[in-house]
């Protein structure tokens, strides 16, 4: 949790001159558990804070202070990984435009004058989280994908479906590289007498690391009734692994994936990457306050994320909502 609090303070800026330390301590409060972001939202908490002093202190617009200080694609972090593609102008235009956010802070300028004892006001803040565990060995996934004499496919794999939609994708992934309707493969419930040495369903790597895990026991597969294929062209699924279980082919493959290029040390291992890849977001949100209770209340968030090419974008959009 410190290690990522510690990559990601400088959130979404390229800060040149940086030294950043970090001490575990520890207090006579109960002990506490990780909870979502795993450190990274306190980081960008004070980075966020860095960026408001500085436009307070030279008297600009906190907007412009982000906007000329941003990562752009090519960058280095300060712990010397590249951001191979960084697309945080655009996340921040587009939430610009969506929240409609020069409106609504002239809307709450006039409301706050109008109004004693309650207050608005409006934030925006980016976001940069790098997607990979800490912990080096975590990264790695299994899968086990067993296919039967009438075509119907069982599928098992590492992670744990807690209601994100982990199953839906993993069966999206097998159906697209098996090339057959998602409604011949059924999942198996996780376990570790099929696939053993699971790794937590956690860092938002969940689909990365067990979705390539599938994958690759269905190129096993594909690999083993290539042949097949190939001498009957215009034969269906169900003839193909038909023929395959008559010609003693196993049907029946195990898949793994180690996520490549990344472990980064200072001492030990300077030229990894800390992280897989980053997403990058960025949210603009109203709050009203009542001054005299406390009582506060958000009236309005809008949120841009960039997730790239997303298996299921249904299940991404209720991600991001859950997530905020």
């Amino acid at each position: 949790v410190l290690e990522r609090a510690m990559y990601h303070f400088e959130n979404c800026y390229r800060i040149p001159n940086v030294r950043v330390g970090g001490w575990v301590c520890k207090t006579n409060l109960p002990s506490n558990t990780a909870f979502r972001g795993f450190g990274g939202p306190q980081g960008m908490f004070a980075g966020e804070h860095i960026i408001r002093d500085v436009a307070r202190i030279v008297g600009r617009s906190e907007l412009d202070v982000m906007q000329l200080n941003f990562y752009k694609t090519g960058d280095y972090t300060h712990y010397h990984q590249q951001l191979e593609r960084f697309p945080i102008e655009r996340c921040f235009e587009d939430c610009l435009k969506q929240s409609r956010y020069y409106e609504k802070q002239a809307e709450i300028e006039s409301f706050n004058r109008e109004n004693r004892w309650r207050k608005r006001g409006i934030a925006l803040v980016p976001t940069k989280y790098g997607i990979a565990f800490g912990v080096m060995h975590l990264n790695q996934a299994g899968a086990l994908i067993n296919i039967y004499s009438d075509g119907s496919v069982l599928l098992s794999h590492g992670g744990v479906e807690i209601g994100q939609g982990l199953n839906t994708k993993m069966l999206q992934c097998a159906a697209r590289a098996l090339d057959i309707p998602i409604e011949l493969i059924h999942i198996s419930e996780t376990a570790t007498d099929k696939v053993p040495n699971t790794s937590p369903t956690a860092a938002s790597v969940g689909s990365d690391l067990n979705g390539m895990a599938v994958i690759d026991a269905c190129e096993k597969l594909n690999k083993r009734l290539a042949p097949i294929k190939e001498a009957l062209p215009e034969g269906t699924w169900q003839e193909w692994i038909n023929k395959a279980y008559f010609d003693r082919v196993s049907l029946s493959a195990t898949g793994f994936h180690a996520m490549p290029d990344i472990g980064y040390h200072p001492e030990t291992n300077p030229n990894a990457r800390t992280y897989s890849y980053y997403t990058n977001g960025v949210g603009v949100s109203v709050v009203e306050i009542d001054c005299l209770t406390g009582d506060h209340q958000v009236l309005s968030t809008d949120i841009v994320m960039d997730i790239g090419s997303s298996i299921n974008p249904a299940i991404d959009i209720g991600q991001i909502e859950g997530a905020f």
